[in-house]
């Protein structure tokens, strides 16, 4: 690719604008779980995530159980969801345990509600 077949990054813009699609989503998740503890609706998310993607922060255990890539359900069980324009990070329990994962937006390959039948893959 020459210099200006770099200028016009259609395919780059696109992936930009759904991964803020994604962010959008999980944010009116945060503001409506601040003030209800749920999730809205019917709705839920399956969030599938590279875990060896630079900035995932899970616990060792897991990255060894899911090398590569682990999805994660954001349903009922879930605390201090956050996102930002880079990362979004939620606690979730495992074998009771509770977790914090920070996963870097741009390390999301999957994202799924099947409640409205929306998915995107990256």
């Amino acid at each position: 690719m020459t210099d200006e077949e770099d200028i016009l990054r259609y395919d780059k813009m696109v992936e930009s604008a759904l991964r803020g699609v994604v962010k959008s989503a999980i944010q009116e998740v945060v503001d409506y779980h601040d003030s209800t503890g749920s999730m809205p609706g019917d709705h839920h998310f399956y969030i599938t995530f590279l875990t060896d993607f630079p900035g995932v922060k899970i616990p060792d255990y897991l990255r060894d159980r899911y090398p590569g890539e682990m999805t994660i359900v954001l349903q009922y069980q879930f605390s201090d969801l956050a996102v930002n324009d880079e990362r979004m990070q939620v606690t979730l329990s495992f074998n009771n345990i509770p977790e914090r994962l920070v996963i870097p937006l741009a390390a999301i390959s999957i994202f799924a509600d099947p409640s409205v039948n929306f998915a995107l893959q990256f």
